[in-house]
């Protein structure tokens, strides 16, 4: 899949013109699975309460501990957190050495860790949606916006670090 790249024709961004907050994605996911598991049709995941319950919570922690730490990086640069806002700077210090979208990352796990507590194979069936929404009305637009705010330091960080670090 190819990225973005910036053009001189294009008009100069002020934001990134994200107008849904990234998490709202997830959660809508999580919750559309909960409303069908518990009002619909059970789908169970089958995974052992023994197996499941600590590995979910191990997950939900994980994935708070991830996204906290790159809200913490942003806050230390002065930059926008918000994707709505103006970003002032690049950020290559904490998670982001590892992955552009650390804070997506870490909603990802945590919404792993949700459905692993839920029991439920309904959420797992929105999670595609869920992160193809996120790329599309999100993450490509951020790149948008960073690539033609920051041309050269961005394209050296994208070419050094992936967008979702190992995979």
């Amino acid at each position: 899949m190819s990225e973005p790249t910036s053009s001189a024709t294009e008009p100069r961004m002020r934001s990134p013109g994200v107008r849904i907050p990234p998490p709202v994605f997830l959660l809508v996911g999580v919750f559309v699975g909960w409303i069908l598991e518990r009002r619909v049709h059970s789908l169970p995941l089958h995974v052992p309460p023994v197996i499941g319950e600590p590995l979910g919570t191990l997950l939900l922690g994980a994935g708070l501990a991830f996204t906290y730490w790159g809200v913490l990086t942003f806050r230390r640069a002065g930059t926008a957190i918000v994707p709505m806002r103006k970003a002032t700077s690049i950020v290559t210090t904490g998670p982001y050495r590892y992955t552009r979208n650390p804070m997506y990352t870490g909603f990802t796990i945590l919404y792993l860790g949700l459905t692993l507590l839920m029991n439920s194979v309904w959420p797992l069936l929105f999670l595609p949606l869920c992160m193809y929404a996120l790329l599309r009305f999100v993450i490509r637009r951020e790149e948008r916006y960073l690539g033609q705010a920051f041309p050269e330091e961005y394209a050296a960080y994208r070419a050094r670090v992936r967008r979702w670090g190992a995979f």
